[in-house]
């Protein structure tokens, strides 16, 4: 299970999945109306990894409820450019691999 951080623009949404790689590819797709197709969310900026869906479910909420500059500190921590993870080789293979 994954809580992840996508982003576009100024909009960054939260959400959580067993799957990050194909939730991303929905995402980028915008196989699903609402808030990531209307702001065009679909750059993955962070992601955590947790061993059953509760926890994962509780990290979303928890971040959810932070103000925006809480999300960018927790995101710059680890990926400070913002960039892609999903087009950087090391993480695009964990998402692949499940790692």
């Amino acid at each position: 299970m994954f809580t992840w951080l996508l982003t576009a623009a100024a909009v960054l949404y939260v959400g959580f999945t067993s799957d990050l790689y194909q939730r991303v590819l929905q995402h980028r797709k915008g196989t699903f109306e609402g808030f990531t197709s209307r702001y065009g969310c679909s750059r993955l900026v962070w992601f955590e990894r947790y061993g059953g869906p509760l926890e994962a479910i509780a990290r979303e909420k928890q971040i959810k409820r932070w103000r925006r500059e809480k999300k960018a500190y927790l995101i710059e921590t680890d990926n400070p450019t913002w960039e892609d993870l999903s087009q950087i080789g090391v993480y695009r293979i964990a998402l692949y691999a499940g790692e």
